[in-house]
C-alpha cells in the first residue's frame, strides 16, 4: 500500500471523524500526539490513549447529526516535517443555518517516521464571538 500524502491522510482523518470511525481517526497518529482542543484540559492531550479517549463525546455529538467538514486545507511540506491548516464546518444543522461562515481552526504538524507520515500535534479551534 502507498504511503498516503498528507492532504489525504488529513482528508480521510475528517471522513473517519464524520463516520465516528475510532481507528480511522488514529491510523496516522504518532504515540506522543499531542492535541490542543476546544474543551478542557488547558493543558492539552497527550499521547496515543489520551487522545483517543477525547472523542467518545465529539462522536456522541456527531451521531446527532453534526457535521464535521473540511472546506479549506492548506499543505506544505518538505522531506521529513510537514504542517496543514484546515477550516471546517463544524455543528448541527441548526448551528451553521445561524451562523454559516462559523469554521473550526485546525492546524497539524506532521513527521516522517520509517516512511510514512504521522500526526504528531493537532490544535482545534473556534473564534470567540
Amino acid at each position: 500500500m502507498n504511503d498516503p500524502d498528507i492532504r489525504t491522510l488529513i482528508t480521510e482523518w475528517a471522513r473517519a471523524v464524520q463516520q465516528e470511525d475510532l481507528d480511522g481517526v488514529l491510523a496516522h497518529h504518532s504515540d506522543d500526539i499531542v492535541m490542543f482542543d476546544v474543551p478542557a484540559p488547558e493543558q492539552g492531550r497527550r499521547g496515543l490513549d489520551d487522545y483517543s479517549a477525547s472523542w467518545t463525546p465529539l462522536f456522541k455529538w456527531i451521531h446527532t447529526g453534526a457535521h464535521f467538514e473540511i472546506t479549506e486545507l492548506h499543505v506544505e511540506h518538505c522531506d521529513d516535517f510537514g504542517v496543514a491548516w484546515a477550516l471546517l464546518q463544524c455543528g448541527t444543522t441548526e448551528d451553521l443555518t445561524q451562523d454559516p461562515d462559523r469554521r473550526l481552526r485546525l492546524s497539524f504538524g506532521l513527521r516522517r517516521h520509517a516512511g510514512t507520515w504521522q500526526i504528531s500535534h493537532e490544535h482545534h479551534s473556534f473564534t470567540h464571538r
